[in-house]
């Protein structure tokens, strides 16, 4: 029998933070989320707060998979990434979370990201736990107003590239391929510098790179790695699968 995909997605369904569901080895991440704790290197690679319209923000969403059991982080662990098509306006070629712009129609910040998540991956909403969200954080390169969703997979359903125009591959990546010191690195521009990773020859850098990088020293999870070696963005990139226009 052949099955659709992806599903209908049931907007306005499954709206609700539900921090008590959490996984052993995720309720930390969850309560330092809840309280406000973000370490400061997070702060180093975003943009200070901003005035901005509320119509022009956005969501998107860290979803977690792993053990359901595990007290300490498993080693099935995984983040859903998405690489954002070298087509595209804005962050193209990027390797991001799956989200994007809220829509009138969105319930909320959850609403907006697990639609996201749907157009781009096809998961299904159903198939989320929504923990906790982050306080709202900007794009450094644009100032653009953020809510990152975190979320655990209870469910873990089909994904796939639903939408090649704007996420042209989806995976699943192991939380320990980014823990791995030799996986890690720090690039540079300018006067800028961030956290970055080297997965499958792709480059997670910037929004994306320093969220990781804060989840994985706020959880507990990371490894000693050498932060102080810098490395040119410009010819990282180059060098990578990304595919990023380097204007």
């Amino acid at each position: 029998m052949t099955v659709d995909f992806p599903q209908p997605d049931a907007p306005g369904h499954n709206i609700d933070l539900r921090p008590e569901f959490a996984p052993r080895w995720l309720s930390p991440l969850v309560s330092d989320v809840a309280n406000g704790v973000i370490c400061d290197r997070l702060r180093r690679v975003l943009a200070p707060p901003q005035r901005t319209e509320t119509t022009k923000q956005a969501a998107v969403l860290m979803l977690l998979a792993g053990d359901p059991l595990a007290h300490t982080v498993p080693n099935d662990a995984t983040v859903l990434l998405t690489h954002r098509s070298p087509t595209m306006r804005s962050h193209s070629g990027q390797i991001a979370f799956p989200g994007g712009r809220m829509d009138p129609t969105d319930h909320n910040v959850v609403d907006c990201a697990l639609r996201e998540a749907w157009e781009e991956t096809g998961v299904d909403r159903m198939s989320v736990t929504p923990l906790v969200t982050f306080p709202m954080l900007h794009i450094r390169a644009t100032g653009y107003p953020v809510h990152p969703v975190l979320g655990y997979w209870h469910r873990p359903s089909r994904v796939g590239v639903v939408s090649p125009n704007e996420a042209d591959s989806v995976a699943a990546i192991p939380i320990a391929e980014l823990a791995d010191p030799s996986n890690r690195l720090t690039v540079e521009f300018d006067r800028w510098s961030g956290p970055a990773f080297r997965i499958n020859d792709f480059i997670i850098w910037g929004f994306t790179g320093g969220l990781l990088d804060a989840m994985l020293y706020q959880a507990g999870w990371e490894q000693p790695w050498d932060s102080h070696k810098h490395y040119d963005l410009y010819d990282t990139l180059a060098r990578s699968r990304n595919n990023e226009r380097l204007t």
